[in-house]
């Protein structure tokens, strides 16, 4: 049987070691939140790495992850930090086994200030835009 994954790795650099900190709150609650949806969306992994220093957030999925979680998670490190300027991020969905339509990506930047998006993409509806129905893929 085929397995569809998403995965992502990307850094949110939260200003501060204390927004650091705090960004783990967050992050338990909605974590917490997300387990009460039915089925809850597939969490993403957090956490900080000397490599990128003390105020940057590791967020990256543990195998396969729910994008628009690490979105709403970022959104709400913004607004509890008063973070601006634009953050964004790339994922790739992939199948397990080679199929047919089992592989695309996207990517997805915000605002930081007002949590809107400003841009998204999605490989797999970009490329069937282009390509009517029934052609060849």
């Amino acid at each position: 049987m085929t397995d569809f994954l998403t995965r992502f790795s990307c850094l949110l650099d939260v200003g501060t070691a204390a927004n650091a900190a705090r960004a783990f709150e967050i992050y338990t609650a909605l974590i917490a939140d997300n387990a009460r949806d039915d089925p809850p969306a597939e969490p993403f992994l957090l956490s900080l790495s000397p490599e990128y220093g003390p105020a940057r957030l590791w967020l990256r999925d543990p195998g396969s992850a729910d994008q628009q979680l690490a979105i709403t998670f970022v959104t709400r490190c913004a607004e509890a930090f008063g973070l601006t300027g634009r953050w964004g991020f790339q994922w790739a969905n992939i199948a397990s086994d080679p199929v047919v339509d089992g592989f695309s990506g996207g990517a997805h930047v915000l605002d930081l200030s007002t949590g809107r998006t400003l841009e998204w993409i999605s490989t797999g509806r970009w490329l069937a835009e282009r390509i009517p129905e029934g052609g060849a893929r």
